[in-house]
């Protein structure tokens, strides 16, 4: 199985900038119980329409419920999360451990990914996250790239690892700096980034330069990490959308030809979406480098590419029938999905007939719905007519019948 490209998303718009650029899932968070509070965030009912969508082009979502949780949020996050597990939420990232055999218990089938803000350093940390019902865990960022394999061949369980973003100076999910200083609890989704002040005058001390990873896919890949996950559910759509693609780039060309080279142009550009202060490929190979301290003010990108609109199509086979006398039908199939609509009962035409190219030209006006048809087979008489927003309507209705069906595919019942 190729390794999953894990994109964020701080709202709908980042949502479908990541699935464009070719991200396999995204994560997200809704307004409550995130490590990212401030993010867009979404409401309930966007987080369904995101699942939905993604689950169209065979794509997954997972929810950070990623905080400390306080014992009487505990039954207001399982309430929450249910109409998303009704609608076929892939997963949840959490961080509280207390969390996961609590959402196992009710709801069975839903994946546990555990949080690198939980602190997971070794095997047998993440053997004892299995135990309690994790598929995965995203261990503590400041482990190596042998200690990661070394999770990954050991502990029988999934491994994700950030490769692009924002570094924390303290161990993930250890952090208390905010929470004294300010009142703000990172392990509360609410991190004031004091560690990117300045001190001893204009010296960024505790300031890490970002990470960046391109030039390491081959090697993670190699050590079987399951997911790559971008950080960054606090940026823009275009800086989702365009470290997403051009991440996406050098894993298919990972798959297709093997090893390939970081082009130069290609590093430049992804360092020039966003930098604070230069980059490093974090503890892969190296452990506590003042290297990877900016001690310079970040740098903010104040513009960026813009991004196309959302692009992506299912090709579906299309076949469609009118005869005289009969109703009209249109059938749809994708993979192992088939539809069939009828609409009204074709005429004979009294004085401008229905051609075939106008058929063809109706059907094929699918818009965005995320639906594109192949060449349609049509089958039609001679002289015939039928009204065109009659024929609009039963193409709207075949769209919309075999999305449905596809979608159904995910959802569960309680």
């Amino acid at each position: 199985m190729k390794t999953e490209l894990l994109s964020p998303a701080g709202d709908l718009r980042c949502f479908y900038a990541a699935l464009n650029a070719g991200a396999d899932a995204v994560y997200m968070g809704l307004p409550r119980f995130g490590a990212r509070s401030f993010a867009g965030n979404l409401t309930s009912e966007e987080f369904i329409s995101a699942i939905e969508y993604a689950h169209l082009f065979n794509k997954k979502v997972y929810l950070t419920l990623n905080i400390l949780m306080k014992d009487p949020e505990l039954k207001e996050a399982l309430l929450m999360l249910r109409p998303l597990y009704t609608a076929g939420l892939d997963g949840v990232i959490v961080q509280d451990i207390g969390l996961i055999s609590l959402i196992k218990k009710e709801y069975r089938d839903l994946e546990v990914h555990v949080s690198t803000q939980a602190f997971i350093t070794g095997v047998h940390g993440a053997r004892l996250m299995k135990e309690l019902g994790a598929s995965r865990v995203v261990p503590a960022r400041e482990l190596s790239l042998r200690e990661l394999k070394d999770i990954r061949d050991h502990a029988g369980i999934e491994v994700e690892c950030f490769i692009h973003g924002a570094m924390c100076y303290s161990y993930s999910g250890m952090c208390l700096m905010s929470s004294f200083l300010g009142g703000r609890s990172g392990n509360r989704g609410r991190c004031a980034g004091p560690c990117r002040q300045p001190y001893n005058g204009n010296d960024y001390l505790l300031s890490m330069k970002d990470l960046s990873s391109l030039k390491e896919i081959p090697a993670l890949l190699e050590a079987g990490i399951d997911s790559l996950k971008i950080e960054g559910r606090m940026k823009s759509k275009e800086y989702v959308y365009h470290v997403t693609r051009i991440y996406r780039k050098y894993l298919d060309l990972y798959y297709e030809k093997g090893f390939c080279p970081v082009s130069d142009s290609d590093l430049k550009e992804l360092i020039s979406l966003y930098s604070r202060s230069g980059i490093n490929n974090g503890y892969f190979y190296r452990h506590n480098d003042g290297a990877m301290i900016t001690r310079k003010k970040g740098s903010y990108v104040s513009s960026l590419p813009e991004i196309p609109e959302n692009e992506l199509s299912l090709r579906v086979s299309c076949s469609a029938v009118f005869k005289k006398g009969e109703s009209a039908r249109i059938r749809l199939s994708y993979g192992s999905h088939s539809i069939e609509e009828t609409g009204v009962t074709v005429e004979e035409a009294g004085n401008k007939p229905l051609s075939l190219q106008r058929i063809r030209e109706q059907l094929c006006k699918t818009g965005n719905s995320g639906i594109s048809f192949e060449d349609p087979a049509i089958t039609a008489d001679d002289n015939i007519f039928m009204p065109l927003s009659l024929l609009n309507d039963l193409r709207r209705r075949a769209v919309s019948a075999l999305k449905e069906d596809i979608i159904n595919e995910y959802r569960r019942s309680l």
